[in-house]
């Protein structure tokens, strides 16, 4: 299939009024079925069908190359779109985007031409870095040796965050003592995937194990360096920024559904100050909580993301910019995870125990936004955030694939 330019999209890419065209109706689509995908733990399939077939995954890929050349901030914000209908799907295709903009930044590369298009046309993908008991990038062992012309990967991974969903898997190991990434195809004999993440929340992120055994490697699928190399990344942002993306969507999602239902309720307390729900001033406080924490998360990615373009322009390449970045996003994990985490508990004090019907999974709120917020401990970012500005020690760059 040859990637064509999309309709409605010019040299500068595409309006935020045509991608919304495109993708509102397909976001409200997914939301529709949120609820008994939380209840079935069914994997959303044939949601990322969609989404491929409107070349979501493309969104970043130049128009000169069949994508819809959107900004950075574009991407975020139709991330925060997506994450408040399905706030696991951008999470499943968080390493997804990175890889697009290491294609991007080794344009004119022949290499990456390619792999520009063939995402144009809807590839997709996935990640298997962490492994089982490992904490720390330096201690893989998934290998990749030589064998014959080429090479062979061996290796159990966790956390394959996304693969199920995907064509291709970004897979992290060592290759004679050196970190590298190699690239393999799902379906490649000697792949064996598992949907064994059993986590409380974000629970179809397909977040499991993937095993690689004697799986064969060309010279062309390993990529060089691998995560955790030294060095100051834009992905550690990047990366970061994603997962705060879904914070704000599930705030969002969570306003929605608790707004709807205070709306349609009729039974309150006896000491309520109102007659009904909605007209009660303490319940209508806890919606202002809810409103004002999603406004703040948008907010601030949607800052972050403006950042990005900017460094994006030089190449990722500006060390005071990177650092400013990666300060700035570490700061707002640490103001949006105690905000997301307790405006989705608080949601629970608007109505009785009613609330808590197992029909509404109001609770997945919560147990996403804990989970999401989980995968990146707010413990060592603060940590970080006080020597840097008591000491001026450097940020930690390195991605680290030892905590999940």
């Amino acid at each position: 299939m040859t990637a064509t330019v999309p309709a409605g999209t010019t040299s500068a890419g595409t309006t935020d009024e045509r991608l919304d065209e495109i993708f509102a109706p397909i976001f409200a689509r997914i939301a529709e079925g949120a609820v008994a995908r939380e209840e079935d733990r069914r994997l959303a399939y044939d949601e990322v069908s969609w989404l491929r077939e409107a070349r979501f995954g493309a969104l970043r890929v130049p128009v000169e190359y069949g994508g819809y050349g959107a900004t950075v901030r574009q991407l975020f914000r139709l991330l925060i779109d997506l994450a408040t209908a399905e706030s696991n799907l951008p999470q499943a295709l968080r390493v997804h985007w990175s890889f697009v903009e290491d294609q991007i930044s080794a344009l004119p590369a022949p290499e990456a031409q390619d792999w520009l298009r063939k995402i144009a046309e809807g590839t997709l993908v996935g990640n298997a870095i962490t492994e089982p008991d490992v904490g720390a990038i330096d201690r893989y062992q998934t290998r990749v040796t030589a064998e014959g012309d080429g090479y062979r990967l061996d290796g159990t991974k966790y956390y394959s965050t996304g693969s199920l969903y995907s064509d291709h898997i970004l897979v992290a190991a060592d290759k004679d003592g050196e970190r590298v990434s190699v690239l393999v195809d799902a379906t490649a004999e000697g792949v064996t995937q598992h949907d064994d993440w059993d986590g409380f929340g974000q629970r179809l992120t397909a977040s499991g194990t993937t095993e690689f055994n004697g799986v064969k490697v060309t010279e062309d699928r390993i990529l060089g360096p691998g995560y955790g190399t030294a060095g100051r990344t834009y992905a550690t942002s990047y990366l970061q920024l994603v997962q705060l993306s879904v914070l704000a969507g599930i705030a969002q999602r969570a306003t929605e559904d608790v707004s709807e239902w205070v709306r349609e309720r009729k039974r309150t307390f006896t000491h309520s100050a109102a007659d009904l729900p909605r007209h009660d001033p303490l319940v209508q406080q806890v919606i202002g909580r809810l409103t004002s924490a999603a406004y703040t998360a948008r907010t601030l990615v949607l800052d972050i993301a403006d950042q990005l373009d900017r460094l994006a322009e030089t190449g990722w390449q500006d060390e005071q910019l990177l650092d400013k970045v990666e300060f700035d996003v570490a700061r707002a994990q640490a103001t949006l995870i105690p905000l997301v985490l307790d405006a989705t508990t608080q949601l629970f004090e608007v109505g009785g125990a009613s609330i808590t019907s197992e029909h509404l999974r109001l609770d997945r709120h919560w147990r996403n936004a804990r989970v999401i917020s989980a995968h990146n401990p707010l413990i060592f970012k603060l940590q970080a955030l006080g020597d840097h500005v008591l000491n001026g020690t450097d940020l930690p760059y390195a991605w680290s694939a030892g905590q999940k």
